[in-house]
């Protein structure tokens, strides 16, 4: 009996970090049309709103068919460019979010800043993040969760490459994937993550390119995805 109880405590202890693994998506926010359109028409941005909740939701579609129909869902969405959108359009965009995040049985935290998505991560359990995935604008340097919603082709809330050391490595997997679907993350901020969090980033060098996750494709880069 006791031979079986230490057979059965020590299947306990390997089966309970799978039982943790999350897999954790950010999603940042768009920019309000009444900037882009003083761009010229090639270079404005987010023409749609969702471009990058679509792709977020692509991604939990395509964890769950990797890790399985129950895989945790944990996605962290900047609040206050789906707010301001939202107003502009006149849609009740954050609650279309929540009720995207219901159906997929994701458990949704709104972050409102950096530093909101530095706890937000923190605050998960060690060793828990199996993959980490960021939708948004960025450039070299920094995940850009505001982009032209303040201010015009300007980012007041940000995750710099300079604060990655603010992040528990521990809340990540040892075997963790992690990528950035943003512009140029591959060009530095992934050298950065890689020595703050101890695991690579995958991250593109050069521009991703939203424009046919409507359709239901993945964001692809004009250039290469480098870790």
């Amino acid at each position: 009996m006791i031979g079986r109880l230490r057979i059965f405590t020590l299947l306990l202890v390997l089966i309970a970090p799978l039982a943790r693994a999350e897999h954790v998506i950010v999603t940042g926010g768009p920019a309000l049309r009444k900037w882009e359109n003083l761009r010229v028409t090639d270079d404005q941005h987010d023409r749609w709103w969702a471009n990058f909740v679509r792709a977020s939701t692509l991604r939990m579609a395509e964890i769950r068919t990797a890790y399985g129909p129950d895989a945790p869902l944990v996605w962290m969405v900047y609040q206050p460019g789906y707010q301001a959108r939202g107003r502009e359009d006149g849609k009740p965009y954050t609650t279309w979010i929540a009720e995207q995040a219901s159906k997929r049985r994701a458990t949704l935290i709104w972050i409102s800043s950096g530093g909101d998505l530095i706890r937000a991560i923190n605050s998960r359990p060690r060793g828990s993040v199996q993959s980490f995935d960021f939708f948004g604008h960025s450039n070299k340097y920094a995940f850009m969760l505001d982009y032209g919603n303040d201010i015009m082709a300007v980012s007041t809330a940000t995750l710099h490459e300079n604060d990655l050391s603010r992040i528990k490595s521990s809340v990540f997997a040892k075997n963790a994937y992690c990528k950035s679907w943003g512009c140029h993350t591959g060009e530095s901020m992934s050298n950065f993550w890689k020595s703050a969090i101890g695991i690579p980033l995958e991250g593109a060098k050069g521009p991703t390119v939203y424009n046919n996750v409507g359709q239901g494709s993945m964001p692809f880069v004009r250039g290469s995805w480098v870790r």
